[in-house]
């Protein structure tokens, strides 16, 4: 961390009422920020630096920030306290929790069930959420996510074209990811036509939720009391149920259980006032999503998705990170249409 950077990390500690700062330890995981343990005389916390960028406007911190105040005050404890924050220096602080990452495990039933049970305290208490902005790339139409899905596979067919990877994403992107999207496209927009679900009718607010947005169990902690805690909330805001279901299921890094797909899409369903529709909607949008996730594994190839990389100090190995991208994208396309000699992407 630079001298500029520790000094506002003082200034922003003292100001919550736990400086000086005694040190400061750079933290393994954070792909698209700084983070760092900060230790004072009242003990540890949780310094996050946040990623800025022209091309990529989004107020993480403010984002975040937001939606840990909300969940906070009302009561809702799955997640780190939020204690301070420093807009004009870009630094967020947090409560330190003590516990492990669930990289490199596989979450069962039981910690299904402690995320369902974040949502349904954070819907319950959405009364109180009514300043939170909505998230990113929120959607509340059918049509709004078949769009924000195509402007994702848009953006990729424009890819620079520099090393050997690149060519080959290049590629993969136009001779297969392309034509798979048509075909899911083509699919939801005839499933929503046998389900009678207009694309282009909106949710209305009661059907909405407070989301976090990139929800999973890569953006958690199992902390030393045994309990999950959830993290990372620059994304967050008011969204559609469905895409926190669908969304919590296709992101690859730690996955759901597959075979807990229905059950925690009834329970998010059941929260609402028309558990059926919501029920379908999460249903008829999951191959849009495990589409939408080949997608954001290829970020590496955009600029914006480089330099997030950059900041957080991961850039050395950039070449390396995107073939591994690249085949993973590759292996995730190629779930949803398994190889069949009878079957072809049109």
């Amino acid at each position: 961390m630079g001298g500029l950077e520790l000094s506002a990390a003082d200034v922003l500690a003292r100001k919550a009422g736990i400086g000086p700062v005694r040190g400061l330890v750079p933290l393994a995981g954070g792909a698209n920020n700084r983070v760092f343990r900060l230790d004072s005389g009242a003990g540890a916390f949780l310094l996050k630096s946040y990623f800025r960028h022209p091309d990529d406007p989004r107020d993480r911190l403010g984002a975040e920030w937001a939606f840990a105040r909300f969940a906070w005050d009302a009561g809702v404890r799955s997640l780190p306290e939020p204690v301070a924050a420093d807009p004009a220096a870009g630094l967020g602080l947090f409560e330190f929790v003590h516990g492990r990452s669930l990289h490199g495990t596989t979450a069962g039933q039981p910690a299904v069930d402690q995320a369902l049970d974040f949502f349904r305290q954070l819907n319950r208490v959405k009364d109180r959420a009514a300043g939170l902005a909505n998230a990113s790339e929120s959607c509340f139409s059918l049509a709004d996510h078949l769009a924000t899905v195509g402007r994702r596979v848009d953006r990729l067919r424009t890819l620079a074209v520099g090393g050997v990877v690149d060519v080959a994403a290049a590629g993969f992107v136009d001779a297969e990811l392309a034509p798979a999207w048509r075909q899911v496209q083509a699919d939801a927009r005839a499933t929503a036509a046998a389900y009678g679900l207009p694309l282009d009718r909106p949710l209305g607010p009661a059907d909405r939720c407070p989301s976090p947005s990139d929800f999973g169990f890569h953006n958690a902690l199992l902390a030393n009391d045994g309990r999950l805690r959830f993290l990372d909330f620059e994304y967050a805001g008011w969204d559609d149920p469905a895409k926190l279901v669908c969304d919590f299921f296709c992101q690859p890094a730690v996955p759901a259980p597959a075979s807990a797909f229905e059950r925690f899409a009834r329970g998010v369903a059941a929260e609402f006032a028309a558990p059926a529709v919501h029920l379908a909607r999460a249903t008829l949008l999951r191959p849009v999503y495990r589409v939408k996730w080949v997608c954001i594994m290829l970020n590496e190839f955009l600029p914006v998705g480089l330099n997030r990389r950059a900041f957080a100090g991961t850039v050395a190995e950039q070449e390396a990170r995107k073939a591994n991208q690249l085949a993973k994208a590759r292996a995730a396309l190629a779930a949803i249409f398994p190889p069949s000699p009878t079957r072809k992407v049109a």
